[in-house]
């Protein structure tokens, strides 16, 4: 049972400078885009829009989000172009519809000057991990990891805990996430939250879309991946020289993956286990993040702090200094 709660007082005196740059407190619009795996069902669409919109969001399509390329949402030509419109457009907040395969061999492509310029809220998970990061590392600009459209929205049944951490994420009144972690290392550290999808995030190690950390707070799920496959691409970071220099790793969920009869009591404790004893850096684990239905939205590449205390753990996301 993941229990998570999530703190949003305001009496903090600084807490209205992070609103008075709006002029109206209308609700946001979303903009919504397929920049990676194509679209199965329309109808899911359909559905992730209402939800939404009961929540307080306008939401809008970009003209290819239904496009069909082989098993992506349209050629690579026409999945640069939504990001293109996406900056263009009016509304404040880009979602990816979902995740899938399909940014990495866009993102030579992609002007992140211009990304980061627009002033635009990008959010995804999964295959998004790379537009995170590769953001990150050629602007310096943050985004957020978190719902996409139809995995969370368009849903049969919507997460209600991860529709209200998203609307407060988005109107930054979410401070602390809160969470049950048993086997947390003592920590109280601070430093840029930076990460994702752990496939994708060994996948940009030697490119120019890897961010260059140090002291950050870094955090990782995966899907169907073996326990051995997630521990080599752990290893890899490692070796990379990246993980040593965090201040802490927070492990979100790694689902969805069967074990062989020769893992011979190998799984994913094990895989923890060994991170432990083998990189010397803090480990949190049961981050309510990855492709689960309760998620919590994350800012990457902003300035966070965590701290751990009986069996709990803070991630602190807005601080009033």
């Amino acid at each position: 049972m993941t229990h998570v709660a999530h703190d949003h007082n305001h009496s903090h005196e600084h807490h209205e400078h992070h609103h008075h740059h709006h002029d109206h407190p209308a609700p946001a619009g979303i903009y919504l885009i397929s920049p990676s795996g194509a679209v199965a069902d329309p109808a899911t669409l359909d559905l992730a829009r209402e939800r939404l919109s009961e929540l307080g969001f306008k939401t809008a399509v970009d003209r290819a989000a239904l496009a069909i390329h082989e098993r992506f949402a349209g050629t690579d030509k026409q999945r640069l172009a939504g990001i293109a419109r996406a900056l263009k457009q009016k509304h404040p907040i880009v979602m990816a519809t979902r995740g899938g395969y399909g940014l990495s061999r866009l993102l030579p492509f992609i002007d992140w000057a211009a990304v980061a310029d627009s002033g635009k809220t990008f959010i995804g998970q999964s295959d998004f991990t790379a537009f995170n990061l590769a953001l990150l590392a050629r602007t310096g600009a943050s985004s957020f990891a978190g719902p996409t459209a139809i995995y969370d929205f368009g849903a049969k049944k919507m997460d209600d805990l991860t529709g209200a951490l998203f609307v407060e994420s988005m109107r930054r009144e979410l401070e602390v996430l809160s969470f049950e972690s048993p086997d947390a290392d003592p920590v109280d550290a601070r430093g840029i939250l930076w990460g994702g999808n752990l496939a994708m995030v060994a996948s940009l190690v030697g490119t120019p879309y890897m961010p260059d950390i140090d002291g950050g707070i870094l955090f990782l799920e995966d899907v169907g991946e073996h326990p051995f496959r997630i521990e080599r691409m752990l290893s890899q970071l490692w070796q990379a020289g990246i993980l040593e220099r965090q201040n802490a790793i927070v492990l979100g969920r790694f689902n969805d993956y069967r074990l062989a009869a020769h893992d011979n009591g190998f799984d994913l404790p094990s895989v923890v286990s060994w991170l432990r004893a083998t990189v010397k850096v803090p480990v949190v684990t049961s981050l309510p993040y990855g492709h689960v239905r309760i998620k919590a939205t994350l800012p990457v590449g902003r300035k966070v702090g965590i701290a751990t205390e009986d069996g709990m753990a803070h991630l602190v996301l807005e601080e009033h200094l």
